[in-house]
């Protein structure tokens, strides 16, 4: 076959490519190079494994993800396509069998680690092979801006000056402009014609609120609208993992923590779990998701505020890969912003690039603080356009509502600066709703004219006046006072009455609607479709893989909908190729016969 769309169709068992995923096969089976974003559940994929098994040779993929390289594999071999990979989990026996398959032209696609790439025996291995292309997957993690850099991915420059003939692809699902140019500069791609497939994510609906009490709203989150469902919920610390990962079980949730503390053999049994059963949360720091490849996940949740725009839209693009609806769920409140600023003033990076971080959280949480369309403030950011609000996010479905907060604010910005910009939020606002505390007394401070100003808002109001004051950049927390609040120059106009200010105001949550597996069509019949997940289910374990291997939930939705009876209309199904009709088909048109006959 050297037909991308015969092998689309036969391999993969799709009938057409989406844009731009044809003129990028395109590209690489002329032998050109190419830059290519596209957001997660894009198709990013077949990309390389296509012009991989198009052009002679075998295709190399350099991924950082090893703990997923045996399902990536694994799904490629039931597909019949002959794939292996390289990594420091196998013995010194295996991986030399799998180099001399390489040599003697044998596989079509090998998975390798990037610090295993660059060994000189590993160059030598593919100087004596025939090479279809090189796949550099991930490509965000040579910037040494983003929280995934990783430092073996600076060496792949190598691969242009070793292997001129042989085409590269670099894929990222995240990466604002300044990113890209770094990808193209510092992996060699200047020839590379650039793909950028959109941002958007539809499917996914965003939602974001101010944190009362984070378990709580995590829990009337899950119970009202995800019960049994599979998501990520994602926490700043490896200690809250454990913490939050423990409560849900008590809640009768199944949930596992994963973070970079557990040992490489947790971590793996938790990822496991996740990929291969139903209804399984995963816990998790940042360490966890890049590359997750599991369709189903309906939510993403934050329970802190994720330090970038870029962190947030890779990790909550992880939910939905399968186009069905998924929510993105976040909680956030100052104390996370005051966390974040203290771990980047004791990072290791230079000034400049501490100051880079800081612009990213404000952006941040300007996301946060918006009124209008979250998706196009998404969007926004990477010099994508929405020209509607997109309808499904929480501002356009619920539209905040709005206050004149204009005296608020310099009551706010007044008693900062009467208290000489050294003290935080709490004892500022103690010192507004005249308070009787030790510590006012103390700083005499029960003797400035804005002792007691502050009545007419409590302490949560009050909350988010500060809170809105610092995301619009009017204060700034300054860290070397313990979180003492300090007033910048952008707040002068106000002070002056020179300007007015409109605030959002903070409002509690109402319950949700159920919306609990919305993304069924309503014409599958229920019991068809357990039938179905369970034969599913049977391969899955029998061949070690996890159930979307085997076929996708929107294939078995397809099934329920056309119900095939024979091999023939079975084969017609999007995501049945020769190899999975030849294996599954048999069985699967048994139970919808024997479904239909009951």
């Amino acid at each position: 076959m050297t037909n991308p769309s015969d092998i689309l169709q036969q391999v993969f068992g799709f009938t057409s490519f989406r844009p731009p995923q044809d003129q990028i096969i395109e590209t690489l089976v002329a032998g050109g190079d190419a830059m290519v974003l596209m957001p997660t559940g894009g198709g990013k994929s077949l990309c390389y494994q296509i012009p991989a098994l198009v052009r002679p040779g075998c295709g190399i993929v350099i991924s950082p993800l090893i703990a997923l390289m045996q399902d990536q594999v694994n799904a490629m071999r039931l597909l019949g396509v002959k794939a292996a990979f390289l990594n420091s989990t196998l013995a010194a026996d295996e991986a030399q069998e799998i180099e001399q398959q390489l040599r003697n032209g044998v596989l079509d696609l090998l998975y390798i680690a990037p610090e295993r790439l660059t060994q000189a025996r590993t160059l030598q291995m593919l100087r004596e092979a025939e090479l279809a292309l090189f796949a550099i997957d991930e490509a965000h993690c040579v910037s040494q801006w983003g929280h995934d850099f990783r430092a073996d991915y600076l060496q792949l420059s190598l691969l242009h000056e070793l292997f001129p003939q042989v085409p590269r692809i670099a894929l990222t699902a995240t990466a604002d402009t300044r990113t890209r140019n770094e990808i193209i500069s510092r992996l060699q791609l200047e020839q590379a014609q650039q793909f950028l497939a959109g941002f958007d994510r539809p499917n996914i609906r965003y939602r974001i609120a101010l944190k009362h009490n984070g378990k709580q709203q995590l829990q009337k989150f899950l119970k009202s609208e995800h019960p049994n469902d599979a998501g990520i919920v994602y926490c700043l610390s490896r200690k809250k993992t454990e913490d939050i990962a423990q409560w849900l079980n008590q809640q009768g949730f199944k949930a596992y923590p994963y973070h970079a503390g557990l040992s490489a053999e947790l971590r793996a049994r938790h990822q496991s779990e996740f990929l291969r059963e139903e209804g399984v949360i995963i816990v998790a720091t940042i360490a966890f998701g890049m590359g997750i490849d599991k369709p189903n996940v309906r939510f993403v949740a934050h329970l802190d505020l994720p330090k970038t725009i870029e962190s947030y839209y890779q990790e909550t693009g992880r939910a939905g890969r399968d186009g069905e609806p998924a929510t993105a769920w976040m909680v956030y409140g100052l104390q996370d912003v005051i966390k974040l600023r203290q771990m980047m003033e004791g990072s290791e990076g230079s000034e400049e690039h501490k100051r880079a971080e800081q612009q990213r959280l404000n952006a941040m949480l300007g996301l946060c603080e918006i009124t209008s369309c979250r998706r196009q403030a998404l969007l926004d950011y990477f010099d994508e356009h929405l020209e509607q609000p997109c309808g499904n996010c929480d501002t356009c479905l619920d539209p905040p509502q709005t206050w004149d907060g204009t005296e608020a604010a310099r009551k706010a910005l007044s008693v900062a600066f009467r208290t000489e910009q050294r003290f935080g939020v709490n004892h500022l606002i103690e010192v507004l709703r005249g308070a009787d505390s030790d510590k006012i007394f103390q700083f005499g401070h029960q003797y400035l004219p804005v002792y007691g100003i502050g009545k007419d808002l409590d302490n949560n109001q009050w909350r988010s006046v500060f809170r809105q004051l610092v995301a619009r950049g009017y204060m700034s927390v300054d860290l070397e006072r313990y979180g003492a609040l300090r007033l910048e120059e952008k707040c002068r106009p106000l002070l002056r009455n020179e300007e007015t200010i409109a605030l959002r105001k903070d409002i509690k949550p109402k319950a949700a609607k159920q919306q609990t597996k919305v993304y069924l069509a309503p014409d599958v019949d229920i019991d068809l479709w357990e039938a179905l997940r369970e034969c599913r289910r049977g391969y899955a374990e029998e061949l070690g893989v996890p159930p979307y291997v085997v076929f996708h939930d929107s294939t078995l939705q397809e099934m329920c909908l056309r119900l095939p009876q024979n091999m023939e209309e079975f084969g017609e199904l999007s995501g049945v190729g020769e190899r999975k009709l030849e294996r599954y088909g048999p069985a699967f048109v048994s139970v919808i016969t024997e479904h239909l006959a009951a």
